[in-house]
């Protein structure tokens, strides 16, 4: 989070948002508007009711609201987002542009409402543990809903940068997730009750709560060798974008009452 610049006053969009993991520390930051789009219900429920129980104090996987702005949480997809042009001064793309037939035109909405001089954080797959987890199982790879492409990490350089991005900097990470769906392609994608995978579930469960010193470790020798995703950081430096948006609107249905806006969509 810390190298996403935000700051008092900062609005991130959250595209792909899940179940909120990215939002929530938001929260913790002071006056940072939140914004999280998902396409399933069920998970903009669950990120809204995680979030509403962190504004009433409750520390949520680590984290409890505190002195943060509004938020709100909805659903939609990349290709036609409800906002206006230069709304966000940071948007996070975490593991969507792998699920999406027509990428490019994503990241071409994603440039329109980024302002001009915004960050763009995107995470995908790495090639080499996801090109195993294909080989491993067709269950895997032709899923309904899953991934229709495997990126090389140049090739997702190369069009960042088409699409008028300068990239700042990039690193893999999430180490210790390779071989636990390594194992999960190799026994059963949907086999969540087989003792290995229930097992190296609760690591990464406990690993994500604690982030002890070992595994922290292990992860930093993992990240460069094994590491599941690859993450650019890239900043938004096209000309005509900064033209459009000398204006720099607001988020378009923003509201000084974001929370029960949020509330309201849930």
């Amino acid at each position: 989070m810390q190298r996403l610049g935000l700051r008092p006053g900062s609005r991130v969009l959250d595209l792909g948002c899940g179940d909120g993991r990215h939002l929530r520390p938001t929260r913790l930051m002071r006056g940072v508007a939140a914004v999280g789009v998902d396409l399933g219900e069920k998970e903009v429920a669950n990120t809204a009711l995680s979030l509403r129980a962190m504004d009433e104090g409750h520390s949520i996987a680590g984290y409890a609201a505190k002195d943060a702005g509004p938020w709100m949480v909805l659903r939609g997809n990349g290709y036609g987002l409800p906002f206006r042009d230069a709304s966000f001064d940071c948007v996070i793309a975490s593991e969507v542009l792998e699920h999406l037939h027509q990428d490019d035109a994503a990241l071409d909405e994603i440039k329109r409402v980024l302002k001009p001089g915004g960050l763009l954080a995107v995470s995908v797959p790495r090639y080499l543990p996801e090109a195993v987890c294909w080989a491993l199982s067709d269950e895997y790879a032709n899923s309904a809903g899953g991934h229709v492409r495997i990126y090389r990490a140049s090739e997702l350089r190369d069009k960042l940068e088409r699409h008028g991005y300068r990239i700042d900097h990039t690193h893999y990470a999430h180490g210790l997730h390779s071989p636990y769906w390594w194992l999960k392609c190799a026994v059963g994608v949907d086999d969540a009750e087989q003792p290995l995978v229930k097992l190296y579930h609760r690591l990464l469960v406990w690993d994500m709560f604690h982030r002890p010193l070992l595994t922290r470790s292990l992860e930093w020798v993992l990240d460069p060798l094994i590491g599941k995703s690859v993450v650019f950081y890239a900043t938004n430096g096209d000309a005509r974008a900064e033209r459009r948006a000398a204006v720099a609107p607001a988020v378009h249905r923003e509201s000084a009452e974001g929370s029960e806006v949020a509330n309201a969509v849930c």
